[in-house]
């Protein structure tokens, strides 16, 4: 709601507070006799008293049709303030507000809320951005209903003092009425009392010729007392009407009063209150989001800290291992000497056979040598060709 709405709903605030604790005043219910009236009550009586001429139909049928007249005028305003007090469109808005709250899903801020597989499929925005989309569209609804409100408060405002002004104009009609009745009354009881027994007496008395014109007089005067006796009875219908639209009037104005009073609750107390139940609900959810980074945050530095601290212990284990290590392993150092040591045996044993072999060789060359030799002086000693042969050549050597 913007601040121009809620600074003018806050200013109608006092006048709503002070057309709603105007107390209408009751009608009277029992009429006031001329003998029991007060003195301005015996007067105003007396004058409308004055009104009636007996001998004039038309003054007896017109009798008190001044104030019956405001009657119609008064009814029709009435009716039409009946007519246009529903709840109507006044109603529909604080119905739309409520739709529109109602349709405003808080759930939608959970970010860890899981996305639908239609939301999925449409590839929908983020819980937070969509939300706040939301709200913006949402707030301009609230805007253009609580302008619409505002203006009806006013119209009702101005209906609820144009209904004050028709309740007091009704009730003083149905005071006038009153007036009108004890007047008519009065005249009547005192044709009842002098007028007609005089008139009876004059007949009584009145000469032959004269008889048939004041028994006339007569006729025509206990007529016009019946027809302002008839007269008197309208009057007290019409009283008793006025008397019955009285409450009418008062229930219309007092749905308005209500009327009134909500819409101003709405704009002074519901929309703001739901304003800032909507911005604290924001605000819990991006506390919610910070304090989730921070979480994972001090979660990641508790893991780091916890690979460091094992990485750094492994590190340690290794470099202090090394470290307490000689330049050479004694293990390493002992194998080296084995090997060394198997290297020179077989060395030496190699050199042995080498010698065993050559020796071998060398009996074995002396042993052929011989045996080439007993050979060739064998042959020599046979002279043969094939000796011969080989002498020479064996000679030739």
């Amino acid at each position: 709601m913007s601040d121009t709405i809620r600074q003018k709903a806050e200013a109608t605030l006092a006048e709503v507070e002070k057309i709603t604790a105007v107390v209408l005043p009751e009608p009277k219910g029992e009429l006031v006799t001329l003998e029991a009236a007060d003195a301005p009550t015996t007067a105003a009586i007396e004058k409308r008293v004055a009104e009636i001429d007996i001998t004039d139909t038309n003054s007896i049928v017109s009798f008190g049709s001044s104030a019956q007249a405001e009657l119609q005028v008064i009814s029709q305003s009435m009716l039409a303030g009946v007519r246009n007090k529903d709840v109507g469109p006044a109603g529909d808005s604080l119905r739309n507000i409520v739709t529109t709250i109602r349709g405003f899903s808080i759930s939608e801020l959970d970010v860890r809320r899981e996305r639908s597989w239609w939301e999925r499929l449409l590839g929908r925005a983020a819980p937070m951005a969509k939300f706040a989309a939301r709200f913006e569209e949402v707030q301009g609804q609230i805007d253009n209903i609580t302008g619409d409100l505002l203006k009806h408060e006013h119209v009702l405002l101005k209906d609820i003092e144009s209904l004050d002004v028709l309740y007091d104009k009704t009730l003083q009609f149905y005071d006038e009425l009153g007036l009108y009745i004890t007047a008519g009354e009065a005249k009547i009881a005192d044709l009842d009392a002098t007028t007609i027994p005089a008139k009876e007496a004059e007949v009584l008395a009145a000469a032959e010729d004269q008889a048939v014109m004041t028994a006339q007089e007569l006729r025509d005067l206990r007529s016009a007392r019946d027809d302002l006796e008839r007269r008197v009875h309208d009057l007290k219908l019409t009283r008793q009407v006025t008397m019955q639209s009285l409450p009418s009037i008062r229930l219309v104005q007092e749905n308005d009063k209500s009327l009134v009073t909500k819409i101003n609750s709405t704009l002074v107390n519901t929309v703001p209150l739901w304003e800032t139940q909507l911005t604290q609900a924001v605000t819990i959810q991006r506390s919610a989001e910070a304090a989730e980074a921070v979480r994972s945050a001090n979660d990641l530095t508790n893991e780091l800290l916890k690979a460091n601290a094992e990485n750094l212990r492994m590190a340690n284990k290794t470099i202090r291992t090394e470290m307490e290590r000689g330049v050479f392993d004694i293990n390493a150092v002992k194998e080296a000497n084995a090997n060394l040591i198997a290297t020179i045996n077989e060395s030496l044993e190699i050199a042995d056979e080498g010698k065993r072999k050559r020796a071998e060789a060398e009996i074995e060359l002396q042993k052929m040598e011989t045996e080439l030799k007993e050979t060739l002086a064998s042959a020599k000693a046979r002279k043969t060709g094939t000796g011969d042969t080989i002498g020479t050549a064996a000679g030739a050597e």
